[in-house]
């Protein structure tokens, strides 16, 4: 069975943390590419250029195997790490969290600094809508127009999205469906060439 679902947020949320004088604010974002969380984190720094430290951690993709976590300065693995834990206990995936840091005067230590970061990013996470999203997989299928009754005929029952089409002589047909009834689908469209 193949997984073709994965978990993201809808909306994007804001969390908020504070100890010993010290702010945190969290804001969460659904991304897609690197650009992307490249140009907020721009945003975000020219907007809290004051702040002390501006931390994140981003996971991408349906696998999860593209993720990336920045401690801005705090000591190794109390900022970004805690922040990915929360992604990942979360099972979230296309998605950037943000934590600004206001220094408060008073030193928190390393568990402080990790729970801080934890709260701050758990916050932002609970104040998103969720979502489950499904892979798909687009399929390209090329046929002449007299067959179009018969491609027609399997995208009624199966109903991929259709992305695109041509119809002239040859026709082209750009479908998108859920992953695990991709083989289905192309199997059928490709057995029509053969009858």
């Amino acid at each position: 069975m193949i997984n073709d679902e994965y978990r993201t947020i809808k909306t994007g949320g804001e969390g908020y943390y504070t100890e010993k004088r010290s702010k945190f604010l969290a804001f969460a974002h659904h991304v897609s590419t690197v650009e992307e969380i490249k140009e907020l984190l721009a945003g975000y720094r020219k907007k809290y250029y004051d702040a002390r430290h501006v931390c994140y951690a981003y996971m991408l993709g349906p696998e999860r195997t593209d993720f990336r976590a920045n401690d801005d300065g705090e000591p190794s693995s109390t900022a970004g790490k805690p922040i990915l834990g929360q992604i990942n206990s979360n099972e979230l995936t296309d998605i950037l969290i943000v934590v600004v840091r206001y220094y408060g005067g008073v030193n928190l230590g390393t568990s402080g600094l990790i729970v801080a970061y934890r709260e701050a990013a758990a916050d932002a996470i609970a104040h998103c809508e969720i979502e489950t999203r499904q892979v798909e997989e687009v399929i390209t299928y090329t046929f002449a127009y007299p067959m179009m009754n018969d491609v027609m005929r399997i995208v009624k029952e199966m109903q991929p999205r259709i992305i695109s089409q041509t119809y002239d002589n040859t026709c082209e047909i750009k479908l998108s469906i859920r992953k695990s009834e991709a083989e289905q689908l192309r199997n059928r469209l490709e057995k029509l060439s053969f009858d």
